[in-house]
């Protein structure tokens, strides 16, 4: 069935019950949700200690999204709704993918922030992390969310440095019935350049009980729109012919944020007129060779069996499709993108068993720049472009014309039969280069991956009851295994054993935690300890110690100190991409053995470049002599393979109610240092064998093999930072939140420049008004954000992203006998387009309408 016809197939349905539900009126879950009451008090997590126990005595600081706040808040969807918890970070790469993290250190990608659904990870196993909520609940099943901001690795392993979020859903056993909910939406609004796009969102929930032993249930949900459009003019290269004055819209070396097969590899120094000119080939914006258009699918589906009271075993199956944008390093275009996890659970007051395997299919996605530079060299090489632009250049010199004018000019002639955008010829080129996978000459990501995990958690303590709870005595343990496995694509991955097999990357852990509560249960103390095996590297222990103290049952103190590591991820380690003349590669020996110890670092040999071109252009040296004055300046890569990155954190904390139970306050400070930081440096091979030639080598592209490598940073990177949250609630009903957040770099040691950037703000802040019963059918929401502007890094681009100032604005009617909720919302409400990193798109306001339906939801 085409896609057009299921949409209005499922459209009609939803009419249908829409009519059903008003002439038959029902009672309505959504009549519950509204007795929900602020009670902090009663709020019980489980992902702060990986065991139930109260919210406000947790030993690390814990963030909730409850069902009222997600009802108040104006946000697309719960996922977008946690942007607004205390000291969450949000970028924004696509409408259809976000990306968040806590106390420094974002991008986007994220590996250093987990991601979990009732307990599992959901990420993409070849990437590292979740594709935002590709696998995610839909509003329909969300029960709450649990984010811990900052390190978790003591209790979930790796990866979780940066902090940890899960999202809950609801039990079949505690949720029936059938609901629905449709979202449309429009942005684009009053855009310059396009017109106002129409967005549809269809979720669908059934649950059923069939008697106390068996219950199931099932998840739909289906989302079309038309992206955020990345488009920015802002030149990364500006400085490239300062030498010969050549700035602004006159700079033929220019390298647009949003423009790609204009970077560094399809740049050149040519010799015009007897001066050094950085010419770069002409490109295609982002817009001109990428779909914009989202179509994103998932379902999921539950079967779970009581064996007696408490006692359960549940086998559930996600499955998600996606179109849409999506960046790492550089910017991808997903089409047909699969992941899929099934996964089977035990759980008991006593112990947990988890066993899943999610998987990964690329289908026909490609990489944005690959496909933009590739279409650029599918008419003409490089070496014919800049041989063709000299020869116009020099030509239209000796007639007379400008500099200016001259090179304008060669430009033309150079890209004379350049394919164009909007054309048949220029689609077919897109879908031919997107089906080749090697970079170097086409755009394809093809990577076919696999993640088995498993793990145990089991409570000594209530096993053990007789000896260990009756002295207020916890004992926790737990174990996890996890193997990656990736089908050799002979581009994004190979397989270096080269026997022929998938390639294989595990590590395994334990851990045992124990806690003891003291002096009239008004001090209680908590110690982990975590050791990790990875397949390639010796076992890491992780220690953590806590202790909340209890003034009484309204206050209480936190503090905690604990290490925290991360191993290389799969693409860290294993990376083998050709990608437009330079290779990317992983930083295990396995890999890269014998580039590191034979390169020379690419900043260096820019540098050296750029003061061999200001000598022969300003000092009038020649060639020979700017190259031998200037060598010193080429340093020999000093950096080696990868190892585990680490952090060692301390925080501080309070929670509780000072005065009365009217406002509740959520207060941290935590410190951080980190070693090891995992990251990227580019080093050349030269070709030569002469080592008297080596300068000469390097100031030759054609005579250096290019790589881009992962390793680890030699600095040493302090942070620290605070937030507080308050939550007021006062007459009738209303609910005042406010929160705000602070994060600063404090200093390094021993700067190399290539830790991982802070990209952070120093400060956020939200302060939101709402109330769900402002009359008995009527409820609100509104929230404003602020955020301060902050320097982006990353290898894509940098520069300064501008402050953001963002109000948000919901309005809710519940038709409660009908069990209906209509709510009109908008998020950017005073259209005020802004970005969230540089090189990620311009996101305006979005207004949308919400009708959602309950029909026989127990």
């Amino acid at each position: 069935m085409s896609e057009k016809l299921l949409y209005h197939k499922y459209r009609y349905i939803f009419l249908y019950i829409t009519f059903f539900k008003i002439i038959f009126p029902q009672e309505s879950q959504a009549q519950a949700a509204d007795t929900l009451k602020s009670q902090v008090m009663n709020e019980v997590v489980v992902s702060a200690s990986r065991i139930k126990e109260n919210y406000l005595k947790s030993a690390t600081s814990i963030e909730l999204l409850n069902l009222k706040q997600i009802q108040q808040s104006a946000a697309l969807s719960y996922f977008d709704a946690i942007e607004n918890l205390k000291g969450v970070q949000l970028i924004t790469p696509s409408l259809g993918f976000r990306v968040y993290n806590a106390r420094g250190f974002t991008n986007t990608t994220n590996v250093r922030f987990v991601q979990l659904v009732d307990g599992i990870d959901n990420q993409a196993p070849h990437i590292g992390s979740p594709i935002a909520s590709a696998m995610g609940p839909t509003d329909l099943d969300i029960r709450q969310v649990e984010m811990i901001p900052g390190v978790a690795s003591a209790l979930y392993g790796m990866n979780s440095l940066s902090g940890l979020v899960n999202l809950l859903t609801l039990n079949p056993f505690d949720s029936q019935g059938f609901s629905m909910q449709q979202k449309t939406g429009v942005n684009h609004v009053a855009s310059s350049t396009i017109s106002p796009k129409i967005f549809s969102e269809t979720s669908v929930r059934y649950a059923k009980k069939w008697n106390e032993k068996w219950a199931f249930k099932i998840n739909f949900g289906y989302q079309k729109g038309y992206d955020w459009v990345a488009n920015s003019t802002f030149d990364l290269n500006s400085t490239a012919n300062t030498s010969v004055n050549l700035l602004g819209k006159d700079n033929v070396g220019a390298d647009y944020v949003n423009s790609y097969g204009n970077e560094s590899s399809n740049r050149r120094t040519l010799t015009l007129g007897g001066k050094k000119y950085v010419v770069a080939r002409t490109g295609y914006f982002e817009e001109e060779v990428t779909d914009y258009s989202i179509n994103n699918l998932k379902a999921d589906f539950s079967l779970n069996y009581k064996i007696r009271p408490q006692y359960e075993i549940a086998y559930s199956f996600k499955i998600a499709q996606l179109d849409n944008v999506y960046q790492r390093t550089n910017r991808f275009r997903l089409n047909d993108y699969r992941l899929s996890q099934n996964a089977i659970t035990y759980q008991s007051p006593g112990t947990q068993i988890k066993l899943y395997l999610t998987t990964e299919n690329t289908g026909k996605s490609y990489n944005i720049r690959s496909m933009a530079e590739n279409i650029d060299r599918s008419f003409k090489s490089d070496n014919v472009w800049f041989t063709d632009f000299t020869n116009e250049y020099n030509a239209q010199t000796k007639a007379g014309k400008t500099v200016i004018d001259a090179l304008n000019l060669a430009r033309t002639q150079a890209d004379k039969g350049r394919p164009q955008p909007n054309t048949p010829a220029f689609d077919d080129l897109i879908t031919k280069l997107g089906d080749i996978n090697n970079w170097d000459i086409g755009a394809a990501l093809r990577v076919k991956s696999t993640m088995l995990h498993t793990e145990g958690l089991t409570d000594l303590s209530k096993i053990l009851s007789s000896t260990l709870q009756k002295k207020n005595f916890g004992l926790l343990a737990g174990f996890d295994f996890r193997d990656y496995f990736v089908v050799p694509d002979g581009n994004y991955f190979i397989n270096p054993k080269a026997d022929g097999k998938n390639l294989s990357y595990w590590k395994t852990g334990v851990f045992l935690q124990g806690s003891k509560i003291v002096f009239d249960e008004k001090l209680k103390i908590v110690w982990t300890l975590r050791a990790d095996k990875n397949q390639y590297f010796n076992v890491r222990f992780n220690p953590r110690g806590s202790v909340v103290y209890s003034v009484n049952e309204n206050n209480h103190f936190r503090a905690s100190y604990q290490n925290g590591y991360r191993f290389p991820s799969l693409f860290e380690a294993f990376s083998n991409i050709n990608s437009g003349g330079v290779k990317r590669v992983g930083g295990l020996p396995i890999m890269s053995q014998g580039i590191f110890e034979n390169s020379y670092l690419r900043k260096t040999i820019d540098d050296f470049t750029a003061a061999v071109n200001q000598d022969i252009n300003v000092n009038k040296l020649t060639q020979n002599e700017a190259i031998i004055k200037n060598k010193n300046l080429l340093r020999k890569n000093d950096y080696s393979y990868l190892k585990p990155e680490y952090v060692n954190s301390f925080e501080i904390g309070y929670k509780g109610y000072p005065v009365g139970k009217t406002l509740f306050v959520d207060a941290d400070f935590y410190y951080n240092l980190y070693r090891n930081f995992m990251a990227q440096i580019e080093a050349n091979v030269p070709l030569g064998i002469n080592a008297d030639s080596l300068a000469f080598y390097m100031y030759d592209r054609n005579k250096q093999a290019r790589y881009r490598l992962w390793t680890n940073s030699k600095t040493i990177v302090r942070n620290y930072g605070a937030s507080i949250g308050l939550n007021y609630n006062f007459y009738r009903s209303f609910s005042l939140n406010v929160n705000a957040s602070f994060a600063k770099l404090q200093n390094t040691a021993n700067n190399d420049g290539f830790e991982e950037a802070f990209n952070t703000p120093r400060w956020i802040a939200n302060i939101g008004l709402g109330n769900t019963k402002l009359t008995k059918n009527i409820g609100f929401g509104v929230n404003y954000k602020y955020q301060e502007g902050f320097l982006w890094q990353s290898a894509l681009a940098t520069g300064n992203v501008p402050e953001i100032h963002n109000v948000d604005a919901q309005f809710t009617y519940y038709a409660r006998k009908q069990g209906l909720q209509f709510k009109i919302a908008g998020t950017n409400i005073l259209n005020r387009p802004y970005v969230s990193f540089i090189a990620g798109p311009n996101i305006g306001a979005f207004y949308y309408l919400t009708i959602m339906a309950d029909l026989g939801r127990k």
